[in-house]
Parts: structure tokens; C-alpha cells; sequence
């Protein structure tokens, strides 16, 4: 998965607009993945979906804490990637109270599949979903992986949680730096 670039992929995301008005001041708004990454250096971390245990409990929140140091390592911006639709990412991102970490919905899961980590999940009646992974894109190219062991879409309820975590990112990082 080094050296390679992320896929050129727009995702239908929810902007607050106040001249919409009324009680739901959002518009829609094309994100190009490509264009919105280009120049910087970003982590990405993608996850199962919003408002699932380890996604909620530890994953999303573990971020959003070392968001300051990710950024003292040279990063400019921390981004999850969940298929989910923008609805769902806007009100998981305020039941967990985010305020730094970036929310991508990829609610038809574009990239997800062409990132090659979309898996079934229809076990568990959650359809179509991500393999839990981080990754570090430098101005559209992976420079750094981390994936969990094990990916799978054959029915086990396997999730795993460590590999993917924001220490490895940032161990990663440091690294890299010194």
C-alpha cells in the first residue's frame, strides 16, 4: 500500500450555511478527496461505522486527543473515513463531541472500495463497510500504513483495535522527524 496515491474520489458532505436559514442551516457539498489533500500532510484513519463500540468508545475519541501532538509532528489535518452517509457523521461528531478530527462521510462507499479495504458486513446487518486502518498521505501519497490483522469479510465478528491506533501514527511520525 506505500507509495501510493489515495483515489481521486468526491464525497457528498454537509456544510453549515446560515443563509440557508431555518432549522437545519446545511447545504450539500462536493469534497474532492484528491483536491482537499493536495499540498498537506494528513492521517488518515478509516473505521467500521459511527456510533459502533470500539469506533465510539475508543478509536474516534483516541484521535481527537492526540489531535494537538499529530499536529506538533508536522500533520495538518486528522480525518475519519466511515461509511456513513453525512447525516449520520454530522450527529456522531456531535454525540462525541469533536472538535479538531475532520468527519468524511463516504456513505456509497467509493473510497472505502477503491482503497481496497470495503468488506461485508452483513452479519451483523450493517452491510457494506471499511476494515479498520490508518494511513499518513503526504500531498496524495500513502507514506506510511497501518492496517488491522486479519481483514475479513466472511462473516466473523473479528474487529480488531491496536494497529491502527494514534500512538502507531505518531510513533510513526516521530520517527520519521527525528
Amino acid at each position: 500500500m506505500l507509495d501510493r496515491e489515495i483515489p481521486d474520489v468526491t464525497l457528498k458532505t454537509r456544510v453549515r450555511d446560515e443563509s440557508v436559514g431555518g432549522d437545519n442551516p446545511f447545504r450539500w457539498q462536493d469534497l474532492n478527496v484528491r483536491d482537499e489533500f493536495a499540498g498537506k500532510k494528513i492521517v488518515v484513519f478509516s473505521l467500521p461505522g459511527a456510533f459502533t463500540p470500539t469506533c465510539s468508545n475508543e478509536q474516534c475519541p483516541a484521535f481527537e486527543r492526540y489531535y494537538d501532538e499529530f499536529r506538533e509532528a508536522g500533520v495538518d489535518e486528522v480525518y475519519c473515513v466511515a461509511v456513513n452517509d453525512a447525516f449520520v457523521m454530522y450527529q456522531w461528531g456531535q454525540k462525541l463531541g469533536l472538535e479538531k478530527i475532520k468527519l468524511l462521510p463516504d456513505g456509497s462507499a467509493t473510497f472505502t472500495r477503491r482503497m481496497g479495504m470495503l468488506i461485508n458486513k452483513d452479519h451483523l446487518g450493517f452491510g457494506q463497510r471499511s476494515w479498520r486502518y490508518a494511513m499518513i498521505v503526504d500531498d496524495n501519497e500513502i507514506t506510511a500504513w497501518f492496517e488491522e490483522p486479519g481483514i475479513n469479510d466472511c462473516g466473523a465478528d473479528d474487529d480488531p483495535y491496536g494497529a491502527s491506533a494514534p500512538e502507531k501514527v505518531l510513533e510513526m511520525l516521530r520517527t520519521d522527524q527525528g
